[in-house]
């Protein structure tokens, strides 16, 4: 079924509304609960996160959430950034891309929602340093009070927010993402946490914000 967040959000798309609204639409075949969240469209399998979609200056994506334990016998999937360990996607450009590899993006979808039945989780290596984005280090290295609130996170959240603030393409975009993120870092919050404080699912952020008026 169709969720009116994420019409709205297709219909004020400014770059790849036509692919998005094509995956959007392989995605829904598959039978999976729509919700708009971290300001794109995710979809899920018994409240637990399967896939999201978006996109990039260069390109559109869906990302599986545990794409590390697809099979992915068509040698698709691209690790979103250096220091993802379960997260994959599949990049696009065009939707005759996505047209052509839909019964296999299908395939590997009901893959998820079968791995999500079963349980299964990603083992992470909770031994692997955490290599921070050059911008972000900078930023850090010229302010001590975030750096300080940023040290005081758990490796999980930091992790979040490096891996967030990579995502952008240009350097320019991954400072501004920086920035709108301080007062959050500084106030001792994930990138997924809550901030409203309504959250039935404290710490973490369940979209109830969304209500409020």
């Amino acid at each position: 079924m169709k969720n009116p967040a994420v019409d709205e959000f297709l219909e004020n798309a400014k770059k790849w509304q036509q692919e998005l609204t094509l995956l959007r639409s392989i995605v829904l075949d598959c039978a999976l609960t729509e919700e708009l969240k971290w300001k794109q469209p995710c979809y899920t399998f018994q409240n637990k996160n399967v896939l999201i979609i978006g996109g990039f200056k260069e390109n559109c994506f869906i990302n599986f959430f545990k794409g590390a334990l697809l099979q992915d016998q068509e040698k698709l999937l691209v690790s979103p950034g250096e220091n993802s360990q379960s997260a994959k996607m599949i990049k696009f450009t065009n939707t005759d891309q996505i047209s052509e590899l839909t019964p296999i993006l299908k395939a590997y979808i009901f893959e998820s929602i079968e791995m999500e039945k079963a349980g299964l989780k990603v083992e992470l290596k909770k031994d692997v340093e955490l290599v921070l984005i050059e911008e972000l280090e900078e930023i850090l290295k010229n302010d001590s009070k975030l750096n300080e609130a940023f040290k005081a996170l758990t490796p999980g959240r930091q992790r979040a927010y490096n891996i967030f603030f990579s995502g952008a393409k240009q350097a320019s975009t991954r400072i501004s993402r920086i920035e709108n993120y301080k007062q959050r870092i500084l106030s001792g919050k994930g990138f997924n946490d809550c901030t409203c404080g309504v959250s039935k699912r404290m710490p973490k952020c369940d979209g109830s914000h969304k209500n409020l008026k």
